[in-house]
C-alpha cells in the first residue's frame, strides 16, 4: 500500500509540473515573426548591390586583390537577411563565392549568421553596432573577427586574426560602394499556377 501511495504521489507531481507547460502551448508565430522583422530592420542598411576592391592574404603571405561584390536582400517578409558575396580576379574569373543568411531569435535575443564559404559551413554570432556589425569565428585559441562599418553608401569591412596576448593580424579588407537596389532573393517566387 505504501508503494502504491508513493506511485500516486509521483504521478500527481508529474501532472502538476507538466500541466502548466502544456497549457502554454506553442509560441504565437505572428509575435515571433514580428519580433524577427523588427530586429532585422536594424540591418536594412545592408540591402542592395555593392561592388568595390578587396584584398586577402594568401597562405604564402602574398596579398591577393579582388573585385568584391555583395548582394543583400530581405526574405520571408523581412524576417531573414540573405547575402551572396563574389570575388573576381583581374581577368574576371570567379575566385571567391560565399552565401549566408542572418536571422534573429526572439527567444535568445541574438542574431546568427549561417555561412557557406570555400567548402566551410558554420553558424556564427553576429552583433549589430551603431554603424555596422561584427561577427567572429572561433578557431581554437585563435578568433577570427570581422568588423564592418556601413555609412553613406560605403561598406568597409576588415578581418583580423586574434591570438591571446598578441596584436591582431589583418588578413582581409574590402571597400565597397552601394551601386543599386535589388529585389533578390524575394523576386521571382513561383506562384500557384
Amino acid at each position: 500500500m505504501i508503494v502504491y501511495r508513493k506511485a500516486v504521489l509521483v504521478i500527481l507531481a508529474i501532472a502538476v509540473v507538466w500541466s502548466p507547460a502544456r497549457g502554454q502551448g506553442r509560441p504565437d508565430p505572428a509575435a515571433s515573426i514580428a519580433a524577427q522583422q523588427e530586429a532585422m530592420a536594424a540591418l536594412s542598411f545592408m540591402d542592395g548591390i555593392w561592388r568595390g576592391e578587396a584584398w586577402t592574404v594568401l597562405p604564402t603571405g602574398e596579398k591577393h586583390f579582388l573585385t568584391q561584390t555583395e548582394r543583400v536582400g530581405p526574405f520571408l517578409d523581412g524576417a531573414v537577411k540573405v547575402i551572396e558575396g563574389r570575388g573576381y580576379d583581374a581577368d574576371g574569373s570567379l575566385s571567391f563565392n560565399a552565401f549566408a543568411t542572418i536571422s534573429y531569435s526572439p527567444a535568445t535575443k541574438s542574431y546568427t549568421m549561417h555561412s557557406y564559404a570555400m567548402g566551410n559551413v558554420g553558424d556564427f554570432v553576429l552583433a549589430p553596432t551603431a554603424n555596422g556589425f561584427t561577427w567572429e569565428i572561433p578557431a581554437g585559441p585563435m578568433t577570427i573577427r570581422y568588423t564592418a562599418v556601413v555609412e553613406d553608401g560605403v561598406w568597409h569591412e576588415v578581418g583580423d586574426r586574434i591570438m591571446p596576448d598578441q596584436e591582431p593580424i589583418r588578413f582581409f579588407e574590402m571597400n565597397l560602394k552601394r551601386v543599386g537596389d535589388t529585389e533578390w532573393p524575394a523576386a521571382g517566387a513561383i506562384g500557384p499556377e
